[in-house]
């Protein structure tokens, strides 16, 4: 899998989360997703807009994308996250966590 799609903007980075996530290629995702946000700074913007087929490993990676970037000291959200992908976040009671904003 190649390096996230990290596209610089005013400000941080939108980081473009692909059609499909699931626990196979989620390890990959994430080292790749590190090296990405070390690359960009500022705010982070999760895009998660292209999520079509994802489990709860997507859920995952996107509060891993926090963590670092809240540790970093970086503004976190969330955009384009599909309806089910929110579910999943309030099953799990993590949907505080993931700041979502509207625009995509």
């Amino acid at each position: 899998m190649p390096l996230p799609p990290a596209r610089a903007e005013s400000g941080g980075v939108r980081l473009q989360f692909p059609a499909e996530l699931t626990h196979d290629p989620a390890a990959v995702f994430a080292r790749e997703m590190g090296a990405a946000l070390q690359q960009h700074p500022g705010a982070v913007v999760a895009d998660a807009s292209s999520l079509q087929q994802f489990d709860s490993s997507a859920l995952a990676l996107l509060l891993e994308c926090r963590r670092l970037a809240v540790q970093a000291g970086r503004q976190f959200s969330v955009t384009g996250a599909p309806i089910k992908l929110q579910q999943l976040a309030q099953l799990y009671g993590v949907d505080d966590l993931l700041h979502r904003t509207t625009d995509a």
